[in-house]
């Protein structure tokens, strides 16, 4: 599935992280997450192994700070605040799994307004990427 781009914003392509992917091949996430503390993705993973063992606010505040360097790495990337974020774009992924894990520990912690706004940000940026990200956990 795609998104229809009604407002003809170009879409956002944040660049690969080529090291990162490396060392979570060989390193634990905390040492990636030190080694690479801009990575949305190492952020975002970091979330989900705090939620997999039940630490929801752990979870919660690792998905902010991934969160926020995501929005950094978009608005480097040219982002102005809206417009597609391509789940297709492998490097895109970091940012939006740390949307996905910010909304799931915003629900977490029962913050309704937050999970409402993350949901929306999600599916303005690329439709598929939460069923992705769901269908992965599956």
């Amino acid at each position: 599935m795609t998104s229809t781009n009604l407002l003809g914003v170009p879409e956002t392509l944040l660049p690969a992280e080529p090291d990162v992917l490396a060392d979570l091949e060989t390193l634990d996430l905390v040492e990636v997450v030190t080694a690479h503390p801009t990575s949305s993705l190492a952020w975002a993973l970091l979330s989900d192994e705090a939620a997999a063992r039940g630490a929801e606010l752990e979870a919660y505040a690792y998905a902010r700070v991934g969160y926020h360097r995501g929005l950094d790495a978009l608005r480097k990337a040219g982002w102005r605040g809206q417009g597609p974020v391509p789940w297709s774009h492998e490097a895109n992924r970091g940012v939006l799994r740390a949307l996905f894990a910010l909304r799931r520990g915003a629900a977490a912690i029962g913050e309704a307004d937050e999970v409402e706004r993350l949901t929306t940000f999600l599916a303005d940026a690329d439709p598929a990427a939460a069923p992705a990200i769901e269908a992965e956990r599956a």
